[in-house]
């Protein structure tokens, strides 16, 4: 038998979709002499009807993320327009950035080595903290997490904080155009 995981209006992710929406029906299959539904299917308007196994609700949304056990890594690639004495002044001569957000070494993060031999600093700063973007990511809802668990425990300036981290994760999960619809 089913029950019934979201209600009308809630809003959910729509994993096939990739999308945010609203739960406008909430429609059970019955089946005779049979008290409880047998399955529990939403409409959430993107013309067809999804099981719950396809929606999360906001609370769950971590595990729509798909950031979890990601191993963004920063590699060096080989200069192929200038030789190591030709770019002394770049913080490692001969080699550029790459930010790999794969499993394999090749998908990821890079710049136009004309940008890189401008600023190199700033372009080494960037990939590092592409790269540690996830673990930043991750401290930041653990963090939110538990002031919602223990507000009695935080004081006012560390709430403050807190509020700005709430906007920055609403910005990196919800996609703007998506809200705009």
């Amino acid at each position: 038998m089913a029950k019934a995981q979201f209600h009308k209006n809630q809003r959910v992710y729509v994993k096939p979709v990739g999308t945010w929406a609203q739960i406008e029906h909430v429609l059970p299959q019955w089946a005779k002499d049979v008290e409880e539904p047998l399955r529990i299917f939403y409409d959430v308007g993107l013309g067809r009807e999804f099981g719950a196994e396809e929606l999360a609700s906001e609370a769950t949304s971590e595990k729509v993320s798909g950031y979890d056990g990601e191993n963004w890594r920063v590699m060096r690639g080989k200069n192929k327009w200038q030789q190591p004495d030709e770019c002394s002044h770049h913080p490692h001569p001969g080699t550029y950035p790459i930010v790999v957000t794969g499993e394999n070494d090749w998908g990821g993060w890079r710049v136009p080595g004309s940008e890189y031999d401008l600023y190199p600093e700033r372009i080494e700063f960037q990939a590092r903290l592409i790269a540690g973007s996830i673990q930043l990511y991750q401290l930041t809802r653990e963090l939110v997490g538990y002031s919602e668990d223990q507000p009695e425990n935080l004081s006012n300036e560390l709430m403050s904080l807190i509020q700005d981290a709430k906007q920055t994760l609403r910005a990196v999960e919800q996609d703007p155009e998506a809200e705009a619809e």
